[in-house]
């Protein structure tokens, strides 16, 4: 119930209750404060109790913690029948980022790459850079139809 309350917290609460309500009065306010409690309690498990009875038996399996998005999804993610697991356990990320970085880290020198206008360069890495081709003597410029 109080999972976000640090120690710190709960002695400042603590002395601030006995400051407020004085040695005397305290037991009886805590008693007080937790017999609301248990009749909020009390009341919200009847409510739903209530509903299921309402929903009927094929709602017997119903838990209102599903209606909470986070645990509908978690709850339908670790369902088996999906075979997810399978799916997850079948991809090994760090095998397939070695994989590629493999690939992209190759140093075979092969004629495709060169023939397709990439140059090796001195330390054996592949020059990626397009570089500009020097037009012929006699080649006019690019004429742009659009443009005139």
């Amino acid at each position: 119930m109080f999972n976000d309350i640090g120690p710190l917290e709960l002695v400042t609460i603590v002395v601030l209750a006995v400051l407020v309500f004085g040695p005397d009065k305290l037991p009886k306010v805590i008693q007080d404060v937790m017999r609301t409690v248990r009749k909020i309690r009390e009341f919200s498990e009847s409510a739903k109790a209530d509903i299921r009875s309402e929903l009927g038996p094929e709602f017997k399996d119903f838990e209102f913690e599903d209606l909470n998005p986070k645990t509908f999804i978690r709850k339908q993610l670790d369902n088996d029948e999906l075979g997810l697991k399978e799916i997850r356990n079948g991809f090994d990320l760090k095998k397939e980022m070695a994989e590629v970085t493999d690939a992209v880290h190759s140093r075979d020198t092969d004629t495709s790459a060169i023939s397709s206008g990439a140059a090796a360069s001195s330390d054996g890495r592949i020059d990626m850079t397009k570089k500009p081709e020097a037009p012929a003597k006699d080649d006019r410029p690019p004429y742009d139809a659009d443009a005139t």
